[in-house]
């Protein structure tokens, strides 16, 4: 983006000579269609090379006391080989991931508990420095979320970007300030956030506080879209002429980088080469979208949670081109339709008691219509029966199941499925009996359309979809 301006190319020369590096990636290249680089945002009460933030500065942004560093803020940026656009991908900081020891935590608890574990580590070996403790402990604690975030969205980071407190709010001061929307007026003590509804233009930190705010919100992807509306914004103000062409406002958004950025070593190298690379993106070109997310456990106490195989398909759809993948989401909306217009009843056929409620329970999940669950005579062989013409739907039902074997009966009605679980059943559902996560076979609309929030969580939940080409309004 900077790289538009002949003030910017020159001023990139010596951008990497001021930046910090950080090596949390290793020797890990690989051509997998894109360019990944995750963008985290830090709680972090120093800057970019470790010193504490002075007091003056805390009080500033409205940042107290905390235990560790966390990453309060993720964001995949997915840029498809050889395509002026990019997809970028937020992750919301309550989801709940395994960690290295076993253990199930909050995402943007990982980089502190391995960075303590490596930490008590090093000093039983001997390393007493500060400075080298905090430094080897953040990298690892760095390594685990790129490899967390990997594996949740079945990428492979190319580069890593962390900006902590400071640099949001002096980024956001080095471009006067970024316009956003809200729906209705907020008013929260915990975070400082105390604004009207409507348009208005917040930095430093005010800007801290509109993103930050927990309190008050319905769940944790009403925040999730703040993130996203706000860097919306601010990527389109970026963008602007306004910013790229005048001289003092894009020295200070460079030297606000400088001093609060952290970036992997290849990044830092190439700065310029990416910046050339995106050359030609167009706010417009810039979409942000959310995970599928599932909600578990009991009301008013539910967690985030996801389902691998369906975060990553996720991912993987967001590099196709923009009609491609506009034909996908109106196939399998077409799909979607066929399964709640069916009706399936599970017979278990296995002997393994309570079988067929618990598979009854995926495939309702999955959006087909429950018709009931018995208990048959065993049968050594699993098999889906459908009414002769509903072949499709029933295949889709067989692939949720593990890929069972279809076959067409004359007893069935159109638009009625019988499922038949025998004790070859290894499927969803065949270990696990405590009401399992639903799992989705499509992937949820893509699109620039901006839509209110529901007023209650569902299972599987993205919070709203938001491109860089204006402002949206938000709760």
């Amino acid at each position: 983006m900077l790289s538009t301006t002949g003030y910017g190319w020159a001023t990139l020369r010596g951008f990497h000579g001021s930046t910090t590096a950080s090596d949390v990636l290793g020797n890990t290249s690989s051509e997998d269609g894109a360019v990944d680089i995750l963008l985290v945002g830090s709680d972090s009460r120093t800057d970019a090379q470790g010193n504490p933030l002075p007091q003056e500065v805390l009080d500033e942004l409205g940042a107290g006391e905390a235990d560790g560093s966390r990453t309060d803020t993720m964001m995949l940026v997915r840029i498809p080989d050889g395509a002026q656009r990019a997809s970028i991908l937020t992750f919301p900081r309550d989801l709940q991931v395994t960690a290295p020891d076993g253990s199930t935590e909050k995402l943007t608890d990982l980089t502190t508990l391995v960075g303590n574990a490596t930490k008590a580590k090093l000093q039983k070996q001997g390393v007493t420095d500060p400075k080298e403790l905090d430094k080897q402990s953040k990298a690892a604690g760095q390594k685990a979320l790129v490899q967390k975030i990997n594996e949740i969205a079945g990428a492979h980071i190319d580069h890593f970007a962390e900006v902590n407190l400071l640099g949001f709010s002096e980024v956001t001061k080095a471009i006067d300030g970024v316009e956003v929307c809200l729906n209705h007026p907020v008013h929260d003590p915990m975070s400082g956030a105390n604004f009207p509804a409507g348009r208005q233009t917040l930095q430093g930190g005010q800007a801290l506080a509109f993103v930050r705010q927990r309190h008050g919100l319905i769940n944790e992807l009403n925040r999730g879209d703040r993130q996203k509306a706000f860097m919306a914004s601010l990527a389109h103000k970026v963008l602007s002429s306004g910013t790229l062409a005048n001289p003092a406002k894009l020295n200070s958004l460079i030297g606000a980088i400088q001093r609060s950025i952290v970036l992997d070593p290849g990044l830092a190298d190439d700065i310029l080469g990416f910046a050339q690379r995106m050359q030609g993106a167009a706010g417009g070109d810039i979409e942000f979208q959310t995970i599928p997310v599932h909600w578990k456990g009991p009301s008013g106490n539910e967690v985030p949670t996801y389902v691998q195989s369906e975060t990553q398909q996720f991912s993987a759809d967001l590099l196709l081109p923009p009609a491609e993948r506009a034909k996908k989401q109106q196939e399998e909306s077409r799909q979607k339709q066929l399964r709640a217009k069916t009706s399936v009843s599970v017979f278990n056929a296995s002997g393994v008691s309570g079988l067929a409620g618990n598979v009854l329970e995926q495939l309702s999940g999955s959006g087909f219509t429950a018709g009931g669950s018995s208990n048959a005579q065993d049968m050594p062989n699993s098999l889906v029966y459908y009414a002769p013409g509903d072949e499709e739907v029933a295949k889709q039902a067989a692939q949720l199941l593990g890929g069972l074997p279809t076959k067409p009966s004359q007893n069935l009605k159109a638009g009625q499925l019988e499922v038949y679980l025998g004790k070859d059943y290894q499927g969803p559902g065949a270990h696990k009996f405590g009401g399992p996560d639903t799992v989705r076979l499509d992937a949820l609309p893509i699109g620039p359309q901006v839509a209110p929030l529901p007023t209650q969580q569902t299972d599987n939940d993205r919070g709203v979809n938001i491109n860089a080409g204006d402002v949206p309004c938000v709760d």
